[in-house]
C-alpha cells in the first residue's frame, strides 16, 4: 500500500482544494489551458472531511475512473470526457519525490465550465433517497410505489438531480427546479445522458457480479463544442454505491463496496453523542480504514479483473 497523501503543495498556479481533490491550473501538452486534478487520500462523509484518510484511496479512484472513461470511449454516442493524460511526466516542475507521490493519482484535463447540477441516477432506493421516501413517498418530487424497502430495486431508473454546493450539503431538487437553473433543454439532455450511462455501466457491473445501486455525474461546457462533456470522476466507490449481487437483500442496509462502511461507523459515533456531523470530522480508527480500503480494492478488482497498480 502506498504512503498516505492528504494534501499537495505544487509550484503551479491557482490551487483549489475540494473534499478529496486538489486542483491546479496548468498548460496541457498541446499548449492549451488545462486543469490538473489530484485525487488525495482524504475521505469525506456527510460533506465533512475526516482528520485522517485512506492510504491509496486516491489511486483507486483515479484508476477506476480511467477504466470507465476508456470503457465508454467511442461507445457513448459522441459523449466525450475531460481527460487528456494521466502521466506525471506531463506535469512541469515536479521533484522526484513529488512525481513518486503523485503517480497513479493525476488527471490532466481540459478546462470546462461546470454545470451546477449534480446528476444522480438511482436504480435502487437507499441512502438519502430512502430517507426522502420514508418521509414523503417521493424522491426529488417523483412519487414511488408503496411498500418499497430499503435496498429495493426501483421499477425504473430515476434521475434525481441535486444542487452542486461549493461547501456544505448538496440539496435534492426536482427536475423542474433544475430546469429553472440551467434551462429545460439542457436539463432534459442531462437526464437522458445520466440514465443512459447508468444503464450501460450497471449492465456491465451485473456481468461482474456487482449491483450498481446509484451513481452521480458532473458535466461541463467547453468552448467550441455544442454538447457538454463528462468531468470529474465516474463510477468510483466515492461517487457510486456498489453492492455484491449475491448478498443483496432488500429491507436492510446492504453489504457495500463503497464508503458506506465509513458512514455506518460515523453514525455510531453520532449516536454516542461524540460527533454532530459538523467539521472537524473525527479520526477514523485503523480497523475502519483497513476494512474500507479492502472494499475499495475488491470493487476495483471485481469490476476490472485486475489489481490496482500502486507503482
Amino acid at each position: 500500500m502506498p504512503a498516505m497523501l492528504r494534501e499537495t503543495n505544487l509550484s503551479l498556479p491557482n490551487k483549489r482544494t475540494g473534499k478529496v481533490r486538489d486542483l491546479y491550473d496548468m498548460v496541457l501538452p498541446d499548449g492549451t489551458a488545462g486543469i490538473l486534478i489530484i485525487a488525495t487520500d482524504r475521505v469525506s462523509a456527510f460533506d465533512v472531511v475526516m482528520q485522517n484518510g485512506l492510504p491509496g484511496k486516491g489511486v483507486v479512484l483515479t484508476q477506476l475512473s480511467n477504466f470507465w472513461f476508456e470503457y465508454f470511449s467511442g461507445n457513448t454516442d459522441g459523449l466525450e470526457n475531460h481527460l487528456v493524460s494521466t502521466d506525471v511526466a506531463d506535469i512541469p516542475g515536479l521533484t522526484i519525490e513529488q512525481r513518486n507521490s503523485l503517480r497513479g493519482r493525476v488527471m490532466l484535463c481540459r478546462v470546462a465550465q461546470v454545470i451546477p447540477i449534480e446528476c444522480i441516477a438511482r436504480g435502487y432506493i437507499t441512502g438519502s433517497g430512502w430517507k426522502d421516501y420514508q418521509n414523503s413517498g417521493q424522491v426529488c418530487g417523483i412519487t414511488l410505489p408503496e411498500n418499497l424497502q430499503n435496498g429495493s430495486r426501483l421499477p425504473q431508473v430515476l434521475f434525481t438531480p441535486s444542487t452542486k454546493a461549493d461547501s456544505g450539503h448538496d440539496e435534492n431538487i426536482s427536475f423542474e427546479k433544475g430546469a429553472d437553473t440551467v434551462g429545460a433543454d439542457l436539463m432534459l439532455w442531462l437526464q437522458e445522458q445520466t440514465i443512459s450511462l447508468y444503464i450501460r455501466a450497471s449492465e456491465y457491473a451485473a456481468s461482474r457480479g456487482i449491483i450498481l445501486a446509484d451513481t452521480k455525474f458532473e458535466f461541463g461546457v467547453v468552448p467550441g463544442r455544442a454538447e457538454p462533456i463528462l468531468i470529474d470522476e465516474i463510477f468510483t466507490p466515492d461517487s457510486s454505491r456498489f453492492w455484491p449481487a449475491d448478498q443483496w437483500s432488500p429491507g436492510q442496509e446492504q453489504v457495500s463496496f463503497d464508503k458506506q462502511y465509513v458512514r455506518d461507523y460515523l453514525e455510531t459515533v453520532v449516536d454516542k453523542g461524540e460527533w454532530d456531523k459538523t467539521p472537524p470530522g473525527p479520526v477514523l480508527p485503523n480497523n475502519v480504514i483497513e476494512a474500507t480500503m479492502d472494499r475499495y480494492l475488491e470493487a476495483y478488482k471485481s469490476l476490472t479483473g485486475q489489481d490496482v497498480q500502486f507503482d
